[in-house]
């Protein structure tokens, strides 16, 4: 199953994507049948999940509805660097020994097409394809096990990152939480992806042109492993999100250095999620 997040009025529901396979439509058209407000839909879990799952047909063509991510406003959204053996190796950075996060504020997200704006100062965006898992029970210093067994499901990730803003400060949040720099697909239940650690091919293009092409069996760090880790301190809850790092071939790491700028195109593709399009736009397009 795969859902998605979408504007009614000022409330956020969550809605089931349907393929239009599956109400036996033509054209290849999506609906989206709205569940719950997106609080409700993360307090009962098991619940609205049931009831998806009894859902073949209706709902609204997603092209009439506004998206936006199906993530809880209060989420927590954290970050990883360097997650990749590849990527480590791309910096020259040693292979982290605890995983090194950040965090990212859900003002941040934008769902697929959402326009980015470069923000002033910067020589453009820099590309990080990743796989976004979301957190479906509560977790207070579990293990890794059940962290893992934990995770509602997963999603295409984007992690734009501002990198003078970055690199401006020992800290990486300014760099990390530009506006609209966070596109996020929908998110696909757990069983339908199956272990990433058992390997997901992940490909990111920048005007159709392939800039990274990884594996989610690369990580350093596993799912399970990070969530573990992060709920010794916090406990997590249903709606919160890891974004699990990139593999190698960003931008700055290049010689020389490329960004995106105005009039760029970027996508990120992960097996058995599917993808999302970002087009990169000038800093006027900034609310």
């Amino acid at each position: 199953m795969r859902f998605t997040g979408l504007r009614d009025g000022r409330r956020v529901l969550v809605g089931l994507l349907l393929d239009a396979t599956d109400d036996g439509g033509g054209g290849g058209e999506q609906t989206v049948v709205p569940l719950a407000d997106v609080d409700e839909f993360y307090a009962d879990l098991p619940g609205w999940t049931a009831r998806a799952r009894q859902i073949i047909t209706g709902g609204r063509a997603l092209a009439d509805v506004v998206r936006t991510p199906p993530v809880p406003a209060g989420a927590r959204v954290l970050g990883m660097g360097l997650n990749y053996h590849d990527h480590a190796a791309e910096t020259g950075q040693q292979i982290p020994r605890k995983p090194p996060l950040f965090g990212r504020w859900t003002a941040s997200l934008s769902v697929d097409g959402t326009p980015v704006p470069v923000p002033p100062g910067e020589r453009g965006l820099d590309w990080e394809g990743e796989l976004a898992a979301v957190v479906g029970m509560p977790m207070t210093d579990v293990d890794e096990a059940t962290a893992a067994a934990g995770v509602f499901g997963y999603a295409v990730f984007n992690d734009l990152s501002a990198r003078r803003a970055q690199g401006a400060s020992a800290q990486w949040t300014l760099g990390k939480n530009a506006d609209r720099s966070g596109p996020m697909g929908p998110v696909v239940t757990a069983d339908e992806v199956g272990d990433p650690a058992a390997g997901l091919r992940l490909v990111t293009r920048v005007n159709d042109e392939i800039v990274q092409d990884g594996d989610t069996a690369d990580m350093i760090f596993t799912i399970g492993q990070i969530l573990s880790f992060v709920s010794r301190t916090l406990t997590l809850h249903p709606g919160d999100i890891l974004i699990t790092g990139t593999p190698a071939g960003v931008g700055y790491t290049r010689t020389p250095p490329r960004y995106l700028t105005p009039g760029d195109v970027v996508t990120v593709e992960i097996e058995r999620l599917g993808r999302i399009t970002t087009p990169i736009v000038d800093a006027a397009a900034r609310p």
